[in-house]
């Protein structure tokens, strides 16, 4: 028994004590490093581990002890008169950044000469595309030229430090700093005091950052030093407090404004504008607004500006835009913020032509949008589903050679997730990642949205593990997001393994994250367990909302507990938790399935009475069951009432009333609601076409069943793998009929009648695929990528992988390219299966053209390798997943955790964890944990 796991097994058993002082987050440090000393006391130093955390971020990990670092290189070049010229300087600039100048700086505050601090300050900014000083190198420079006396051009570097600031702690950072220098005696008496125009730099900057205490500390720090406020001095105090919507407290810097002997000017009145807007009376403004020209002010762009974009705030966009037209009035033309915050409220509104036809006006007069203008339109162009012409105005953007921000990116992976296009959206973060633009926790919490609603957890927990090396922290959406994705994937153990890790980052799960858990335990029948849970919330101090019990309302009702469900209700009520639209139908709906119809319509009664207006999917439950009994009349009565009613019926209100006509064989009346639904702007989905299909094959129309499938593909409505094995069923009858002959498919076509759908996937062969897309051609439907995958995914899923295989190569040699989910299905059944080596075989091939092989398979396929004993392929396989981006989190998980450890592989488990080390892969202290525990339960 040997590796790095083995090694933290015996030694935990052997010192208990020393692992209870130590928090988990050490645990990795504490064993690795302390007990693998103790069991290879004689490895020489080259065989320690190493900390791949540091190591990853040292961007020099070996450095030669014989090397100087890099400031003390500059130091030694700038020591020289002739330092531009030093011939190491120029390799050195592109390895420079402003830490390294504030380090060479401050390590020699009394050896470097102050001119020459001063001139490399400047040098190096011109000379290295890009540079800029950070407010720490102002400040080292600063240190520099004050020591020596330089005054005149420390107060230069003084404001250019001001100017740099680009975050609150930016601003923090220099108050602080400026503040002690200003303080401190440097050679006798001498302070670095702030002057006026110092202090106004200074009460900018932290106005620009809304630092409002700090420029009323600042403020009175200038009375304090007997310097005098001027007019800017006082409107930069005016707009602090406006920017917050504090007019009273702007008021008193007015005040001291006039107790000066000044007058308020254009800009103190816009302030006051805008101050007014922010606190919602946009009334107030254009008082302000109006009296402006009595007062002799000016009205400028930023005036108008401000309160045009509170009247738009206000929803008063009317009147924003008759304000608009009045600019040229007073001769100022429209900015383009003006244009941009018009075009904005236009589309809040929903009224998205006027806004292009302002962008439109925008340009023509000679106003060019910036990347905010641009992002607005984008985002709206993304929420009306219109994501091709959004995608074009990225790429206009990208063509004018403008810098999208992160909100640009952010808006169309956003729009692109919620209509299922993850592989277009993360086309999007590749862009974002080209042009330099770092994506941000939303980013990533978009796409991980994105991917757990289409069932593709595996890559969105791959999105975890990216977002975790970007430095950026998930949030209780992301887990919830990831929770779900696992619960939906079936993976109910990793949603688990999710909420602890959760728990350990210290974040408090919430309603949703337990409603999720709820509703699977309730899907998989353990209704129980989901009680418990729900049970549990109080201790939690969680209140149960609509959504959770409803949740459980309806878990208890596929149950057939119609009795607990119904006293469930009646908890929610005296909990004053009011039932929701979905909470009756979810009800009525059980009832229904318990054929308690007067119930169920006794219960629409109360819901009505409770303020609940029945749908048209309470109609549709209680039509359903009234089919169901062959009471088409009463089903016909409760549609007209529905459509009199105001409500229009969708696709499952009409598939139902097909469902039922098609089973009695009545296909013109199926017909004839096809029609109607399609009158009435409906559109079918694969399941209404399916029905009649299959219900025309059942009849031996199978002319009649392609001739619908030809209307469902004209439509764009992709067939289900339902469709097609209903076709491949009805053509082998159709063929039984005329061959009436004992051929070798016989016995597969003359049972097909009399089985199960599922069972024909059992018996369906190679041939059988080619007549079906013989007679696909036929009627016009040509066999797409949609058509092989559905047929190999649902041969592959019963252990069929010679016919599956042959007709991936028969897909492949018409020159479709098959999808990752094809992929996948061929992979986890050579798995299953136990053909191993054809597994690998795929695995490479997934690789190279960059699919995501699905970790269960990879499982499957290295615990099979080791079964074997093919110890070095199960490593090579396991190297190699290692480099495909997987969090590593779910490798430990599902291979070492539920894969190796559940099969007693302790040794190969360790082992694994070993290579995982060495590449460097880190994972979470509590799933460290689970491996302890894991080793200690074998």
């Amino acid at each position: 028994m040997n590796g790095f796991l083995t090694a933290v097994r015996c030694s935990k058993m052997r010192f208990p004590t020393a692992i209870l002082n130590h928090p988990v987050e050490s645990l990795h440090f504490h064993f690795h490093f302390h007990f693998h000393l103790l069991i290879k006391p004689f490895s020489s130093i080259a065989s320690l581990p190493v900390d791949h955390h540091h190591y990853h971020h040292d961007p020099n990990p070996n450095p030669d002890p014989l090397q100087p670092d890099l400031p003390t290189q500059l130091f030694s070049i700038l020591s020289r008169p002739d330092w531009r010229k030093h011939p190491s300087l120029k390799k050195l600039v592109p390895s420079i950044s402003p830490s390294h100048v504030s380090s060479v700086f401050s390590l020699n505050l009394h050896q470097l000469d102050p001119q020459t601090a001063l001139s490399f300050f400047y040098w190096i900014s011109q000379n290295k595309p890009g540079f800029q000083h950070s407010v720490q190198s102002h400040s080292s420079l600063l240190h520099i030229l004050i020591h020596y006396h330089f005054i005149g051009a420390a107060e230069k570097i003084r404001i250019s430090m001001i100017k740099s600031c680009q975050s609150q702690d930016d601003a923090a950072f220099v108050l602080d700093a400026l503040r002690r220098m200003s303080r401190e005696k440097n050679n006798g008496e001498f302070q670095f005091k702030f002057t006026l125009k110092s202090y106004n730099m200074l009460l900018m900057s932290l106005s620009k950052f809304l630092m409002i205490e700090e420029m009323k500390c600042v403020y009175l720090e200038m009375s304090r030093d007997m310097i005098s406020p001027n007019i800017y001095t006082l409107n930069t105090m005016v707009n602090g407090y406006c920017k917050l919507g504090n007019v009273v407290e702007a008021g008193l810097y007015v005040s001291k404004i006039l107790q000066a002997g000044l007058n308020p000017d254009t800009f103190t009145y816009t302030s006051l504008i805008l101050g007014h807007c922010r606190n919602k009376d946009v009334d107030r403004a254009y008082r302000v607004f109006n009296l402006m020209p009595q007062k002799g002010c000016r009205r400028n762009e930023v005036s108008y500006t401000n309160l045009i974009h509170g009247l738009c705030e206000a929803t008063r966009v009317d009147d924003a835009l008759e304000l608009f037209s009045q600019m040229r009035e007073d001769y100022c033309h429209p900015t383009v913020r003006t244009y941009t915050v018009i075009i904005c409220a236009l589309c809040g509104l929903g009224r998205k032509e006027e806004a292009l036809k302002f962008f439109k006006v925008m340009t023509e007069k000679g106003c060019e949008p910036n990347v905010h203008t641009y992002t607005v339109l984008i985002d709206s162009m993304c929420k009306e589903h219109r994501l091709d012409e959004a995608r074009k105005l990225l790429d206009r953007m990208l063509e004018k050679r403008m810098v999208p921000s992160v909100v640009t990116y952010n808006a169309l992976i956003d729009g692109f997730c919620k209509e299922g296009l993850t592989e277009a959206a993360l086309e999007i973060l590749g862009l974002m990642e080209l042009n330099k633009c770092s994506p941000n926790a939303r980013t990533y919490n978009e796409l991980i949205y994105g991917f757990c609603k289409y069932k593709n957890v595996h890559k969105a927990m791959a999105l975890l593990h990216k977002m975790l090396e970007s430095k950026l922290s998930p949030s209780v959406v992301t887990y919830n997001s990831l929770i779900h994705g696992q619960c939906r994937a079936g993976h109910l153990d990793s949603a688990y393994r999710l909420l602890n890790m959760m728990n350990k980052d210290g974040l408090v799960p919430d309603k949703w994250t337990y409603s999720v858990f709820i509703d699977t335990l309730c899907k998989r029948g353990r209704v129980e367990e989901a009680r418990a849970l729900f049970d549990s919330l109080k201790e939690k101090n969680l209140k149960a909302n609509e959504v959770i019990y409803t949740t459980l309302i309806d878990g208890y009702c596929k149950a057939g507990r119609i009795d607990g469900a119904q006293s469930l209700l009646n908890k929610m009520l005296s909990e004053d938790c009011l039932p929701n639209l979905v909470t009756y139908n979810v009800l009525i709906d059980g009832l229904c399935k318990e054929k308690k119809v007067r119930e169920a319509l006794l219960l629409v009664d109360k819901m009505v009475k409770m303020g609940v207006k029945p749908t048209a999917v309470t109609h549709t439950i209680l039509i359903e069951e009234m089919l169901k009994e062959g009471d088409f009349d009463h089903a016909h009565r409760v549609f007209n009432q529905m459509v009199s009613s105001g409500y229009q019926p969708d696709v499952f209100t009409y598939t139902t009333f097909i469902y039922a006509y098609c089973g009695q064989g009545r296909l013109k009346e199926a017909e004839d609601v096809m029609t109607k639904m399609n009158g009435d702007g409906v559109l079918p989905d694969s399941l209404t076409y399916t029905l009649i299909i299959d219900a025309y094959g059942r009849l031996g129309l199978i002319h009649s069943a392609f001739d619908v499938l030809k209307r469902m593909f004209d439509a764009g409505c992709e067939p289900s793998h339902y469709t097609y094995i209903c076709l491949i069923k009805h053509l082998s009858n159709e063929k039984q009929v005329k061959e009436n002959s004992n051929s070798v498919g016989l016995e597969f076509v003359s049972i097909t009648a009399t089985i199960d759908i599922a069972d024909i996937w059992k018996m369906m062969e190679f041939e059988n695929a080619l007549e079906l897309f013989e007679k696909m051609v036929e009627w016009g439907c040509v066999p797409n990528v949609n058509t092989y995958g559905k047929l190999i995914i649902g041969l592959c899923k019963v252990g069929r992988f010679e016919v599956a295989q042959r007709l991936f190569n028969h897909m492949q040699e018409k020159g479709m390219s098959p999808t990752e989910d094809i992929y996948n299905s061929l992979l986890n059944c050579c798995c299953v299966l136990g053909m191993y080596d054809e597994a690998v075989r795929l695995v490479d091939t997934m690789v190279e053209l960059g699919h995501l092989p699905h970790l269960e398979s990879y499982r499957l396929l290295i615990c099979g390798l080791y079964d074997q004993g093919n110890k070095e392929k199960a490593e090579a396989v396991f190297c190699k997943l290692l480099h495909c981006g997987y969090n590593h989190d779910e490798v430990a998980w599902k291979l070492l955790i539920d894969g190796l450890l559940k099969r007693g592989l302790i040794n190969r488990c360790s082992q694994l964890y070993d290579i995982m080390e060495k590449k460097g892969c880190q994972v979470h202290p509590q799933t460290f944990s689970m491996l302890i525990e894991g080793l200690d339960g074998t």
